[in-house]
């Protein structure tokens, strides 16, 4: 009997017909295997299933190589028709959120040939090779473009060791190091209690023992406080990795570790698949990482562009789509805030010069489905990060409904897919309000409502416009602005402090910086202005430091880093807001002012009330421990009252919020024997473009009984209906 090519034995060599074209594949290709926690099951496949994917496609930016233990599961592993559905797929599951509404006829260029079984094709495979369109780098170096052709990297939930960190090759492979139980070792050699840090702040933001409610369906408090936590272990790993010397070529990945420990922990939300809009996230909401997009279930493929889950109709399952990214890998035409039209995925352009069509399988499917079904579909747009060169913003533009969809040639001749998306009516406006400011600084569109250009006559390095489009008012009360706080005394310190000699700027990892070891031996910023310690102070280099004005540790010092506006608001007065897109931990300005004698503080207080007050002897909660209730209040040991009455900026107009999005952190800045604290704020989370920014104003000794108490107008769901 001939020997068969799957047989055991080894054939004979003339018996193997050398005109058949085998299907050979390497042994080990790069794949990302990210096997799903205890307990826990993918975002993609609600039942425990064994994760596959295909590998990440190139060209990587320099320095960037692909990471983790990889290889590639046999063809019995790979499921072409995976149940993402998040339960049994019976019609009217609550598990796919809105109800798919029944085919229509719509505009569309073919319909998928069906099977003898009455299923449509689709391969379990995708092609492999560098795909055909640009690829862009994003902040996080994920874009939607560089995994189109593979299946969705859904089920992240890997365990970080100190050796797999994102682009080292000298890592162990599959292997995590050995280590004493419940710690870890840091990135710069010390012996460091990650464990204990992930449990300090999930214990803090009440994210222990996340339950399978919470998993399932999100609400805004659990969405923001993961994204809260996400960002402090990112901010956290960030500072460890920059004091380690780096090796050439490769790329340390704080915002992976940091999904990786709260997937490993089971925090995450929304990962039921579901048609329409999530719980927790609102049109408008921004991010800054891909793996934020995946922990909170918003878009679990951290790569691919194209999220989608199979649903059973009627006797047969068939994909549909739920989300897309749109942020430039592809040649998406995405400048019309109302029409989207997105490329495919897919097509590969190889080495040897060969060129692929796009296929009608996987995402492009699920997109052809739902033209059919009419269902609607979430965008998120990428929007170029001005502040990071090779950065992308993700903006939740809303839902939108494909209206049609054809096949073009594009600049390398492949036939590739393409969907035009309408955006749903009635929904608050996003991408389009992003275009409205664009064009009021390029000078194409007038702002509305504007009473001063510019607030600061030419003091900030950028403007602070007035603005007032709800009343006749014509301003508030006349003040001069200032940039900084003006102090009568400084504080006096009992040892002389020289400052530091970095004649360049201070630097990560300098341990002959007095200015950095005052910060435990890190810098507190990061080269994008967010401030990346939760300590309770923050030591900037002073007048005596010999380090330039723009060093990194006088963020604070060098003016507003985004394009503030003080508006009239419906009900509170004047507000404060922002038409840049604010980072979590970014720096928004300093309270100028003048500072207080606290010798007369007794004689301040029995003035006429005074609305432009800052006053830093009040109980706060520290961000890190606002939801420890062990913890209690902070106060802050400098006794400071700024008044703005008279001198001030921007600061002077930021409202009292219950649920506020900006926090303050005290600045201390040493020379020779006087100390002097200002006051700086920072945003809580990502705060979007022309968002209130407010903060807590604090609650007041209780000595002071209700003296000072006023009606709060913030409502946020957590109003305590009153504030000082």
């Amino acid at each position: 009997m001939e020997q068969g090519l799957g047989s055991n034995s080894n054939p004979s060599l003339g018996s193997i017909d050398k005109s058949r074209v085998l299907d050979l594949r390497p042994l080990r290709c790069l794949v990302p295997v990210f096997p799903n926690p205890p307990d826990m099951s993918s975002v993609m496949t609600p039942q425990p299933s064994p994760f596959v994917c295909t590998p990440p496609t190139g060209p990587f930016p320099p320095g960037i190589h692909p990471f983790y233990p990889f290889f590639i599961p046999n063809d019995s592993q790979q499921n072409p028709h995976p149940n993402t559905s998040g339960a049994s797929n019976q019609p009217g599951n609550h598990a796919f959120g809105n109800s798919i509404p029944a085919p229509v006829p719509l505009n569309s260029f073919r319909t998928p040939t069906p099977q003898a079984n009455g299923g449509t094709r689709q391969s379990g495979r995708g092609s492999r090779g560098r795909i055909s369109e640009p690829v862009v780098a994003d902040d996080d170096d994920y874009n939607d473009s560089q995994n189109q052709s593979g299946q969705h990297v859904s089920g992240f939930s890997v365990h970080v060791t100190d050796t797999e960190d994102a682009g080292n090759t000298r890592k162990r492979r599959g292997r995590p190091r050995k280590s004493n139980p419940g710690e870890s070792r840091d990135e710069h050699g010390d012996s460091s209690d990650v464990e204990s840090l992930v449990n300090r702040f999930l214990t803090s933001f009440k994210l222990k023992n996340f339950d399978d409610v919470r998993r399932a369906n999100g609400d805004k408090e659990i969405v923001n406080n993961i994204l809260l936590v996400f960002d402090l272990l990112r901010k956290r790993f960030t500072q460890l990795e920059e004091v380690k010397d780096k090796s050439p070529g490769i790329t340390r990945r704080p915002d992976l570790k940091a999904a990786s420990l709260l997937m490993t922990n089971g925090v995450r939300t929304n990962n039921t698949k579901r048609i329409g809009h999530l719980p927790g996230v609102e049109v408008g909401d921004i991010f800054f990482f891909r793996m934020e997009l995946c922990i909170v279930g918003l878009h679990a493929p951290s790569m691919a562009g194209i999220d989608y889950m199979n649903v059973k109709i009627t006797v047969d399952e068939e994909p549909v789509a739920v989300s897309i990214v749109s942020s430039g890998g592809y040649d998406d035409l995405g400048d019309d805030g109302d029409i989207l039209i997105y490329s495919g995925q897919g097509g590969v352009q190889r080495r040897d010069k060969q060129m692929f069509d796009q296929k009608l399988e996987r995402g492009n499917l699920a997109l052809e489905k739902s033209l059919h079904r009419a269902n609607e579909v979430r965008v998120i747009r990428g929007i170029k990060d001005i502040a990071a060169s090779t950065g992308k913003i993700y903006v939740y533009d809303g839902l939108y409904k494909i209206q049609e969809s054809w096949a073009e040639k594009n600049n390398s001749g492949c036939n590739v897919f393409k969907y035009k998306l309408v955006r749903v009516p009635g929904q608050p406006e996003a991408f389009n309000l992003w275009k409205s400011i664009r064009q009021w600084k390029d000078g194409t569109a007038p702002r509305s409502g504007v009473i001063l250009p510019d607030l600061t006559s030419g003091a900030e390095p950028l403007p602070v416009t007035l603005v007032n489009d709800v009343d006749d008012e014509k301003g508030p009360a006349y003040f001069t602005y200032i940039r900084n706080l003006k102090y009568s005394k400084p504080f006096s310190t009992p040892k002389s402090f020289s400052g530091c000699q970095c004649t360049g700027g201070c630097q990560p990892g300098h341990t002959s910086c007095p200015c950095s070891q005052r910060n435990d031996g890190y810098l507190p910023y990061s080269s994008l202005g967010v401030l990346l310690t939760d300590k309770p102070f923050v030591y900037e280099c002073g007048v005596a430091c010999a380090c330039p004005p723009n060093c990194r540790n006088r963020m604070s010092q060098a003016g507003l880093k985004v394009r503030l506006e003080i508006f009239k608001t419906n009900d509170r007065g004047w507000g404060l807001r922002s038409w840049d897109p604010i980072r979590a931990g970014g720096f928004i300005c300093e309270y100028a002012g003048d500072a207080i004698d606290m010798s007369t503080l007794g004689d301040f207080g029995n003035e006429k009330e005074d609305n432009y007050t800052f006053d830093a002897t009040r109980f706060y909660e520290r961000l890190e421990a606002v939801h420890d209730d062990s913890k209690g209040s902070m106060k802050f040991p400098f006794p400071l009252v700024i008044s703005a009455k008279n001198n001030g900026n921007g600061a002077r107009f930021m409202n009292h919020s219950c649920s506020p999005n900006v926090f303050w952190k005290p600045i201390l800045r040493e020379s020779t024997n006087e100390s002097y604290l200002h006051i700086a704020f920072f945003a809580i989370r990502h705060i979007p473009p022309m968002q209130e920014l407010t903060f807590d104003y604090g609650m007041v000794q209780p000595e002071k009984g209700d003296h000072g108490r006023k009606k709060c107008l913030c409502g946020s769901v957590k109003c305590k209906g009153y504030f000082y």
